[in-house]
């Protein structure tokens, strides 16, 4: 039962606004009905008395051998009217209290008119053919075929029977066609309710998506300041909702750019600031010359330095140096691999060369050669593969080492995570390749994944938006 339902806001709202038009719509309409129903009966009853009373001020004078002649002329089936010496409604109890009332208002009002009694009754109505009936025809106009129409429905509706008597004794008969009453539903009017019923839905659905468009935007703010902080602050202009939201976004967006700014320039003095005593030591490291300790002591200095470089280049990895623009993606990673002979491009395809991508050329650089520089490291060689797919530039990685464990790929990406986990900078680094090089990629709106491949080896694998998405999507 929960597939059913709907799992996001705009759609249970759509799901109420239709469950309550279907609860209107049949609502109204029952309660239209019954009010139709009323108001027929009521006015079958205002016609009965009327025609009681036309027949009892036109035949009151006459004598009993006149009514019955004047009754048998003005008989015309349906209505059909006779007179006898006893009522044709058996019964002298009224069918209910409107009869009963109806009785009394028709012997109050005739009175004058020579009517003692007056007895009336309903008939349920029974398919049957009229007796004018007409077959239709193309040549038929629609007022023709709309006359046709009710006097079927009339003839087969429920008939009323009346019977009067005056003074003499003489009872005088007839029977009236009680008021059609038409379905609200049927071929002409089911297409006008849903049509309607349709045009409320498409109202609703384009008003749910001008709602929520903001929303929407607000969704994809906090997935792109997810994948770069230093995205552009949400607009804070529409509902009142929503710009407290966007404002409670933006201020965290503010607050966790000034801290990861506070980590980095931390970061970057405390490298910077060792660099003079480091330098200080180097000095002081030369005057050892013949000492043994020497070498064991500039191999640590050498790893301190690294390390300090490291950090500092991590903290600053996303200083941009230049700005974005449009690069030939192939011609970058042909002049990383031009002249090291242990890169190598596998089924090097002519239609991957004049991919063209958005992005800083020197960030870009650093991101395809973090990770080629890894491969080597890793695997002894890099063999490279550049393709497209849809609106994606993919450059594949693989390398001949030993891969890597499926649980611990995600964690190679966080900062000073290894899987060498020797102190050697030169066999186990200082784990910050892959994370520089995933947070330069996803500043352009890209990626990068690992893989194990299937004959053994791993396998990264750099997508990058072709230049007209990124720059879309940087112009946001």
């Amino acid at each position: 039962m929960k597939w059913i339902l709907p799992r996001s806001l705009p759609g249970w709202v759509l799901l109420i606004v239709i469950s309550g038009l279907l609860i209107t719509q049949v609502l109204t309409l029952s309660i239209v009905s019954r009010e139709r129903i009323a108001s027929n009966n009521v006015l079958d009853l205002l016609r009965l008395s009327d025609r009681a009373l036309l027949l009892a001020k036109l035949m009151y004078t006459e004598k009993p051998e006149q009514r019955t002649r004047m009754a048998a002329e003005l008989s015309v089936p349906p209505h059909v009217m006779t007179t006898s010496d006893s009522s044709a409604i058996t019964s002298s109890i009224p069918v209910d209290d409107e009869m009963a009332e109806l009785e009394d208002i028709i012997v109050g009002r005739l009175s004058r008119y020579g009517v003692e009694d007056a007895r009336l009754g309903r008939e349920s109505g029974q398919a049957r053919p009229s007796p004018n009936a007409v077959q239709r025809n193309e040549s038929m106009g629609s007022v023709e075929r709309e006359l046709l129409d009710l006097s079927s429905d009339i003839t087969n509706s429920d008939t009323f029977v009346g019977s009067i008597e005056f003074k003499d004794g003489q009872w005088l008969n007839f029977t009236m066609q009680a008021t059609p009453l038409s379905p609200i539903l049927n071929v002409n009017s089911l297409p006008l309710y849903g049509s309607v019923a349709a045009l409320v839905v498409l109202l609703s659905m384009w008003s749910l998506r001008r709602l929520t468009a903001p929303y929407r935007a607000l969704e994809s703010a906090v997935q792109r300041i997810g994948e770069d902080l230093k995205s552009p602050p949400l607009d804070e202009r529409g509902s009142s909702d929503y710009k407290s939201a966007a404002r409670a976004v933006n201020t965290m967006q503010a607050k966790l750019k000034e801290y990861v700014e506070d980590r980095e320039l931390l970061a970057a003095a405390l490298a910077h600031d060792l660099r003079t005593p480091l330098t200080r030591i180097r000095l002081r490291l030369e005057i050892l010359r013949n000492s043994p300790a020497r070498t064991a002591l500039m191999n640590n200095l050498n790893d301190i330095e690294a390390i300090s470089a490291s950090v500092l280049d991590f903290a600053n990895y996303e200083a941009k140096g230049d700005a974005s623009e449009r690069l030939d993606f192939w011609s970058l990673v042909d002049s990383i691999a031009d002249g090291n002979p242990n890169v190598v491009f596998d089924g090097e395809d002519s239609r991957a060369q004049g991919l063209v991508c958005y992005a800083e050329t020197i960030a870009l650089r650093r991101c395809v050669t973090n990770l080629i520089d890894n491969a080597i490291k890793y695997g002894g060689k890099a063999r490279l593969a550049l393709s497209r797919e849809g609106r994606w530039i993919v450059l594949t990685i693989d390398d001949d080492g030993p891969g890597i464990p499926e649980a611990q790929m995600e964690a190679l990406f966080r900062p000073f995570n290894r899987l060498e986990r020797s102190r050697n900078r030169q066999t186990g680094g200082f784990g910050l390749g892959l994370t520089i090089a995933r947070n330069i990629a996803r500043r352009f709106g890209g990626d990068i994944t690992l893989g194990n491949r299937a004959g053994g080896g791993l396998r990264a694998e750099l997508r990058l938006p072709l230049a007209k998405t990124a720059k879309l999507s940087s112009s946001k």
